[in-house]
């Protein structure tokens, strides 16, 4: 695919995030993004890697709107997007984008039938009345892999997995062209993990979507990503194709996190009662 401006889906240009910590002396700024800048062509995964505190999950926060950036141009589908936008844009990009979490409790109400999730959405964002919208629900389900039944089911019923199914119809209902995932596999376990992967990579093809695609798991980076974003203390250090990146990387952080990275038939070090290893 060809990375020519008309085809970027996504344009994010300097943006600039600082957050300020602690009252009285123990007062501090913290530079969480500084001079972050990427673009992301329409249909394609980009992976934004990076330990804890890297300053990823703020980005795309600010490109959920969920944040405002201090400084700097988010551009979604052809329109600039920020804090002093109108109505109608906003309200079109919470319908361009969504986002999926870690803890998809979030997003669920505990009181409600996981449904409720679903409809709302369909609610905010079509016209249709409320027997096509639970139709529509049910279709959703059918698509990220629940059956009917689980819609009369309450969040607390269902799997880690299940929920997370469910967060994926929600983002879908609002029929975006991007969905940002923070770390949407990271508490599931692996044979659920490769389910989730699969399943949204086949949502992808199918609906031609758009992911930012939030992990710290290289190995997760590898198997989605057309293309990888390094971030390092709110900076980004090297991004390009996910071939560059993970086999050819340029910088010294990119080789850190790959050692540290486990390899297939590692085994940990165990540790004695005495707190020697072994």
């Amino acid at each position: 695919m060809s990375t020519s401006d008309t085809e970027q889906i996504v344009a994010v240009s300097n943006l600039f995030r600082t957050f300020t910590t602690g009252t009285g002396k123990s007062r501090r700024t913290v530079q969480a993004v500084q001079a972050v800048s990427f673009s992301i062509p329409r249909g394609t995964c980009l992976a934004v890697v990076g330990e804890s505190g890297s300053g990823k999950t703020t980005v795309a926060r600010m490109l959920v709107g969920l944040e405002s950036a201090d400084s700097g141009s988010i551009v979604l589908n052809g329109r600039e997007v920020s804090a002093g936008s109108s109505r109608r844009i906003r309200r079109q990009r919470s319908k361009d984008i969504q986002m999926v979490f870690q803890d998809p409790q979030g997003s669920l109400n505990r009181r409600l039938p996981v449904s409720s999730a679903v409809t709302e959405i369909l609610q905010a964002h079509t016209d249709l009345d409320a027997a096509a919208r639970r139709e529509k629900c049910l279709s959703l389900f059918a698509e990220v892999g629940l059956e009917p039944e689980h819609a009369a089911c309450y969040p607390d019923q269902l799997s880690g997995g299940q929920k997370q199914r469910v967060a994926i119809a929600r983002a879908l209902a609002a029929a975006p062209a991007v969905i940002v995932l923070d770390e949407a596999v990271s508490a599931l376990d692996v044979t659920v993990q490769a389910q989730i992967l699969a399943l949204l990579e086949r949502l992808r093809l199918e609906k031609q979507l758009t992911y930012l695609f939030i992990t710290h798991d290289l190995a997760v980076a590898r198997q989605v990503a057309d293309t990888v974003m390094v971030m390092q203390l709110g900076s980004v250090v090297e991004q390009g194709t996910a071939a560059e990146v993970l086999d050819s990387p340029k910088h010294p952080y990119t080789r850190q996190l790959l050692d540290s990275a486990p390899r297939p038939g590692w085994v940990p070090r165990r540790r004695d009662t005495t707190g020697a290893t072994s």
